[in-house]
């Protein structure tokens, strides 16, 4: 058993700190956000995510999970302390690090023994050799300690099983022995893991993320020509993926991509090209792409209703992807806002983001107990969050209650076809819009 300290109960902070507790380790999550603590020592955890409240109630239970507002005791034993605190968006779109600057001089405050210090916040190149002078300084005595980067991967919706599964564990100092024992922590998960210095293990969470990005935007750009030229992106994408240099995975066409993320982190790493003196033109494109996506939706809704004044619209799914509650740059939150600066009245339906999304639009938004209270009387619906949930609806019961059964499928759940079968008027995301298709001719726009 180690002791293990993590600051931040986010998303990463209570995952990591959990599974860590999980696999046998005394773990204390400490947090200045007294009514979070006050909740996870109850047992209650104010995320949504798969799998990680009972696992907190269980090592709570089992006396190998803690959590505190206190350095001072959440400090007092540890051997590893992971920073997990979020890194927002500044205002150029660099990363904004006053968070880890609070933790990191925080534990300068209160440290009184040698402990190993592992950013697992996704931060800017150089941050490792920041938070080490950082804490050099402000210690209030000569305590050795060393700095290991250890990004994370987690995915919302998955993160339980992303960590206790990982592809790849990345760990990254300019002391090979912290590093060495920060991977001790991990070689329970059996998971192959890399050791390099601090500088490129920083920006492997970056080229990561912004490549994953791009093969998002690549698609969607791709499905935009496919309504221009007539093709099926769904069936391209299937042909791509079978070439083992492309793969499958993050090739299906849709509004884009959104979360905590990929939009944050696509736009740090430009911003630290641009003030390095590089000029980062795919990323820009990627992130370009991405907004377009958001409003092409918008137009097909338009261009099927003759416009959105005083029309009623039903928005399918809120959250940024399934099985998460997190609206941040959700593309239904611009999508809703786009329409309704046109005059449109939305309605809105998520299995679980409702109460962050009603914190978001306010009373604008009308939000329905179901799918087909929703559809009542709709001029159109649009899908934007693939919950799996909406896989099996009553799609002739909902075409029967609308007011025009028209259907915007920003996620191409369903097949075209069947959904003119069933009576819908029905767009996908470059679905095939040639003369041999059931939809009419589309441009690239």
């Amino acid at each position: 058993m180690r002791y293990i300290s993590v600051i931040g109960v986010g998303y990463v902070g209570l995952v990591t700190g959990t599974c860590f507790a999980d696999m046998g380790n005394d773990v204390t999550c400490i947090d200045i956000n007294e009514e979070k603590i006050a909740k996870l020592q109850a047992g209650q955890i104010p995320i949504y995510e798969p799998g990680l409240e009972e696992m907190v109630r269980r090592n709570i239970e089992a006396g190998r999970l803690h959590f505190t507002t206190s350095y001072a005791e959440g400090l007092k034993n540890a051997e590893f302390v992971f920073i997990a605190v979020g890194t927002p968006s500044g205002v150029d779109g660099e990363a904004d690090l006053k968070y880890v600057r609070a933790a990191a001089e925080s534990i300068a405050e209160v440290m009184d023994h040698p402990m190993i210090i592992i950013n697992n916040s996704t931060v800017p190149v150089g941050t490792g050799d920041w938070v080490a002078d950082i804490i050099r300084k402000a210690r209030k005595n000569n305590v050795e300690f060393w700095v290991v980067s250890n990004p994370e991967f987690l995915r919302e919706g998955s993160a339980v099983n992303d960590f206790l599964h990982p592809d790849r564990v990345v760990l990254g100092s300019l002391h090979p022995e912290a590093a060495n024992q920060v991977a001790q922590l991990y070689l329970p998960l059996r998971a192959p893991i890399m050791i390099t210095d601090l500088r490129t293990a920083e920006m492997i969470k970056y080229a990561s993320n912004a490549y994953l990005a791009n093969r998002i935007s690549f698609i969607n750009e791709i499905a935009n020509i496919c309504e221009a030229l007539g093709a099926d992106v769904k069936e391209v994408a299937a042909g791509m993926g079978y070439d083992k240099r492309i793969g499958r995975d993050f090739l299906d066409a849709g509004v884009g991509y959104g979360g905590s993320c990929f939009p944050k982190d696509v736009k740090a790493l430009a911003h630290m090209a641009a003030i390095h003196g590089c000029h980062p033109q795919l990323l820009r494109a990627v992130m370009e792409i991405n907004q377009d996506q958001r409003r092409l939706l918008v137009r097909k809704v338009r261009d099927l209703l003759g416009g959105l004044h005083e029309k009623v619209i039903g928005v399918l799914g809120l959250s940024f992807k399934p099985n998460t509650d997190d609206i941040r740059e959700a593309p239904a939150i611009e999508i809703i806002r786009l329409m309704q600066s046109e005059g449109a009245i939305v309605r809105a339906y998520d299995p679980v983001a409702m109460e962050n999304a009603r914190k978001e639009l306010g009373d604008g938004v009308v939000f329905c107990r179901n799918p087909y209270e929703l559809a009542e009387g709709c001029d159109a619906l649009v899908l934007v969050t693939e919950w799996n949930e909406f896989r099996h609806l009553d799609l002739a019961r909902i075409a029967r209650s609308m007011r025009r059964p028209v259907f915007v499928d920003g996620r191409n759940m369903y097949e075209p076809a069947e959904m003119q079968r069933l009576g819908f008027i029905y767009r996908g995301v470059g679905r095939g819009y040639g003369p041999n298709s059931i939809n009419n001719p589309s441009s690239c726009g």
